[in-house]
């Protein structure tokens, strides 16, 4: 077993009648970046406040390297946090604001001096230390934030979708930053967030969050390749997946795209299809598909067609100009690829079999 830093069980929380955390629980490995990836409104803030000790939980276990800190209070749990907002104080230089935490902490001089130069020099910072808040630009507040939660030296750091809010060339560098630094620390980092490019460019372990749960845990490639359920392929990757019904006869699954052999590994009655978008063809098969919006990603398009009144989305390499080409006419053949096809069950959303090429 890796060697953990952070083990969540059977966490639940409740706010009356509605339950936010349903015996959630995941672990979180040593020198590892995990990232707990959801769509708003699954219970992602309340995970990190009651992790923080920000909130109480009903049940379960918290447990940091070994012990559990469930019942202790924020102050006792050995976790470094990294805030949603910049929250900086404004009377204070960018060197203070670092200290901060260390000050309430009662840490010495000589190990808030170590923390301060530690993590100005991992993200770039010792030129702003004398400088206040005003002074900075969106991308200095957001580094000396991460660089305050980063401060306390601990195994295990929380980061509560810190990007959040940032212009996309400023979220590249800082994500950039963050592996870094997390590869220099050999810590675990645990990231939260509900923007799956996020989750893509920095997870090598990922955790999907959907109705209070932890539903798939694995690396980011198995997750992305074989999702468990519907709520997995959704929330990871972008566009995100089409999921369409469709009828299944014995191994043949048939829908408004055309049949194709399945391969079950669990009985289902009823089912729902997931395909991502780069697993159609465009200029293949008989399906007849009408051309809408194109919306332009940089390296690729992302070309929303319908079918029969059903919209899906696919990408499209802008070097691709064989596929792009047979879109101007605006009415275009379309076909997927059997291995991409994933059944799911419609009642319980939980993957139950997989398209195969014919042979």
């Amino acid at each position: 077993m890796a060697d953990l830093a952070l083990k969540v069980t059977g966490l639940s929380k409740s706010y009356g009648n509605k339950v936010v955390l349903d015996n959630l629980s995941f672990t979180a490995a040593m020198n590892d970046f995990s990232v707990i990836c959801g769509k708003p409104g699954n219970g992602k803030s309340v995970l990190v406040r009651t992790i923080m000790g920000l909130e109480p939980v009903d049940a379960g276990q918290i447990i940091v390297r070994g012990q559990d800190v469930a019942k202790a209070s924020a102050g006792e749990r050995n976790i470094g946090y990294v805030p949603q907002s910049f929250a900086l104080y404004p009377h204070y230089s960018v060197q203070e604001n670092i200290e901060y935490p260390l000050v309430l902490a009662k840490a010495t001089d000589a190990t808030k001096k170590e923390a301060v130069e530690r993590v100005a020099d991992l993200l770039r910072i010792k030129d702003l230390l004398g400088k206040k808040p005003e002074q900075l630009s969106g991308g200095q507040k957001q580094r000396v934030a991460i660089a305050r939660g980063l401060a306390k030296a601990t195994d295990v750091y929380v980061l509560d979708d810190p990007l959040v809010g940032l212009d996309f060339k400023l979220r590249e560098r800082l994500i950039d930053d963050l592996r870094k630094t997390q590869e220099e620390l050999k810590v675990s980092f645990v990231y939260m967030t509900s923007d799956p490019l996020e989750a893509l460019s920095l997870a090598r372990t990922v955790m999907i969050l959907a109705q209070g749960k932890i539903v798939q845990q694995d690396s980011l490639d198995v997750v992305y390749d074989t999702p468990n359920s519907v709520a997995s392929m959704n929330s990871l990757g972008f566009p995100e997946a089409n999921i369409f019904p469709g009828e299944l006869s014995g191994t043949t699954f048939t829908s408004i795209l055309g049949s194709t052999k399945v391969k079950m590994d669990s009985a289902s009655s009823n089912v729902v299809a997931g395909i991502r978008p780069e697993g159609f063809v465009i200029g293949s098969g008989s399906t007849s598909a009408k051309v809408g919006l194109m919306e332009n990603l940089g390296s690729e398009f992302a070309v929303y067609f319908e079918v029969k009144d059903q919209n899906f989305v696919t990408v499209i390499s802008r070097t691709d100009n064989d596929s792009l080409a047979k879109l101007k006419s605006k009415t275009v053949s379309v076909s997927y690829k059997p291995e991409a096809l994933v059944l799911f069950d419609a009642t319980s959303g939980m993957r139950v079999g997989q398209g195969v090429s014919d042979v």
